[in-house]
């Protein structure tokens, strides 16, 4: 069985989403105790910013430099995808939208030809766990109320695009217990968080079981 972990957070400690993952991933692991999890650290390495436009360039430009560079990235990325059974992957908030080394990847993974618009879906069906993580609130009814792009926009990209079955684990208010100003949310904190855990820990048990079957 073959795992594979996407990070995405510039922290190393005391990173929710990485925390969130954690438990997934020892939930999986508990069930493959033999497991390959091959690993990709956004946050810690991200990806070359300019290899995307360098690959687009010399898509349509014909007198565009050569990408050959940015096309080894792309087939080096899809075939950690394209080598996996299952998935997770762990992604925070940044500035209400996408940590921009997750856009990078994105970017990059579609332009592998068995995996874009036009690919042949070879990861259709797919288990996946999404760890999310949010510093503040966006619930109905809240002041941010839809100002969570990161949600929405990776099960188009993840469910969608890519046709993996999603399981999303989050928690919210993880700025409450470092924020002054939240001090009044950090019991919703505490009970998002350990939620998040609790749905982590199950969808990675569940992942875990649609492989085995």
């Amino acid at each position: 069985m073959h795992l594979f972990r996407l990070d995405a957070s510039i922290r190393t400690a005391g990173s929710v989403s990485r925390a969130l993952a954690d438990t997934a991933e020892q939930a999986w692991l508990a069930e493959h105790h033999d497991a390959v999890v091959t690993r990709r650290d956004l946050g810690i390495q991200p990806l070359p910013a300019d290899a995307w436009g360098a690959l687009a360039r010399a898509a349509v430009d014909p007198t565009a430099p050569p990408a050959d560079e940015a096309r080894q990235l792309v087939d080096q990325l899809g075939a950690e995808l394209l080598g996996a059974d299952a998935f997770l992957f762990a992604v925070p908030l940044y500035n209400w939208n996408l940590p921009a080394q997750v856009k990078s990847w994105i970017d990059l993974v579609v332009m592998h030809p068995r995996l874009g618009l036009n690919g042949d879906r070879p990861l259709e069906g797919k288990p996946a766990v999404l760890a999310l993580s949010r510093g503040g609130g966006y619930g109905p009814g809240t002041p941010k109320e839809g100002w969570d792009h990161v949600t929405p926009y990776l099960r188009r990209v993840l469910g969608e695009v890519f046709g993996l079955d999603l399981h999303i684990a989050e928690a919210e208010l993880t700025l409450a217990d470092v924020t002054p100003a939240m001090a009044p949310l950090r019991g919703l904190a505490a009970e998002s968080l350990k939620a998040g855990h609790e749905k982590a820990a199950e969808h990675g048990l569940r992942v875990a079981e649609l492989i085995r079957a």
